[in-house]
């Protein structure tokens, strides 16, 4: 087994150079949101405070997707200057083969996905859903009655009060709270009998609590109401149902799941998503393993650089691979779990046969 000393050696390397790359991605990523929340704001009174906060919120999101990245151009960088250097040259002449000083980085790898999904996950969700209601509050202050070109999430509901549709900029509180609230209620017959329009919606039992409403009736006009209540039959599992999973923490995806599984929605989204999560330590390894297939190779051999191109291209593939098979586990044409675990474990796979190629073949 490959000493603690020089284990410790290449692992801080590997963390300290896949750290280094996170970091600085997600500082440059923090600057390009603060330069485009500013353009957005316009003539907007909004503190600057407020949008650094925003871009906080924002931030654990992004960086998230981000984290695969780092881990195979952290796995390169370092493995190219150990090779640069001749420490792994070194290393091979005092007996240690590529796959002792391939595990430090293999088991910071499977470190970093299991804290991404158990730790950071929850907390990017929870930052993504207070993202999503302060960017409601900034900016869907309306200029004018019933402002167009609204987005976001939308329901159908049927009640003792007829058809509504229901959109809203923003939710929180499991599907409880909804921010920049736009109704359009119609009668049996598809015709629209009021639109409403609220900053803020609760759902209490059996009714959505509207507040500061403007309802707009063709017979009677625009009447402002600070509390208006529509009837609802919809719960919160039910609200929750339109959420994106990304905004479902990771230790509340198994309590979704059944939630949405008794009440008759589909689930393979929140399905996905769990697998995906449960998946991603098999995703970092398989990024270490691309890494170290491509950058073992010493510098005196030569072609580094189309070695090094041909890893980044393998890395970008293979999360490309990935998303694909995300799309059709949404869809529900490939099984959730084929979906998240086989580029992994194709990724993985492939770095192994090409290691084993060239070292020990």
């Amino acid at each position: 087994m490959i000493g603690r000393t020089l284990g410790l050696y290449f692992g801080r390397r590997f963390i300290t150079s896949v750290m280094g790359i996170f970091v600085g991605c997600a500082t440059l990523i923090m600057l390009i949101d603060l330069l485009e929340l500013s353009r957005r704001v316009g003539e907007r009174d909004v503190d600057f405070s407020t949008l650094l906060l925003l871009v906080f919120y924002r931030m654990p999101y992004f960086t998230e997707q981000l984290l695969p990245f780092a881990v195979l151009f952290g796995a390169i960088g370092t493995f190219l200057t150990l090779s640069r250097r001749l420490e792994l040259v070194v290393a091979r002449a005092a007996g240690i083969s590529a796959w002792q000083f391939i595990a430090p980085a293999a088991l910071i790898a499977l470190a970093l996905g299991t804290f991404s999904t158990t730790v950071y996950n929850p907390v990017s969700a929870v930052f993504k859903e207070r993202a999503s209601r302060l960017e409601a509050e900034i900016f869907n202050r309306q200029t004018g009655l019933f402002a167009a070109g609204r987005s976001g999430f939308w329901l159908r509901q049927q009640s003792i009060d007829g058809q509504a549709i229901i959109q809203a900029a923003a939710t929180s509180d499991g599907g409880r709270e909804l921010t920049g609230v736009n109704v359009f209620l119609f009668d049996t017959h598809d015709k629209l009998l009021e639109r409403i329009e609220a900053t803020r919606a609760v759902l209490d039992p059996g009714a959505w609590r509207l507040e500061n409403a403007r309802v707009l009736t063709p017979a009677i006009g625009l009447q402002e109401y600070e509390v208006y209540m529509l009837a609802t039959n919809l719960t919160p599992n039910q609200v929750q149902e339109t959420l994106q999973s990304e905004t479902v923490p990771f230790w509340d995806l198994p309590a979704a799941i059944d939630a949405a599984s008794r009440v008759g929605f589909g689930v393979e989204r929140y399905r996905l998503q769990y697998q995906s999560l449960l998946a991603r330590p098999a995703l970092l390894l398989a990024m270490v393993l691309i890494a170290a297939s491509v950058s073992l190779r010493v510098f005196r051999f030569g072609g580094i650089g189309q070695t090094i191109l041909g890893g980044v291209a393998a890395g970008f593939l293979l999360y490309v691979f990935t998303k694909l098979a995300e799309d059709l586990g949404e869809a529900g044409i490939v099984h959730p779990i084929i979906a998240a675990w086989f580029p992994a474990g194709v990724g993985a796979l492939m770095g192994i046969l090409i290691l084993l190629h060239r070292e020990d073949g």
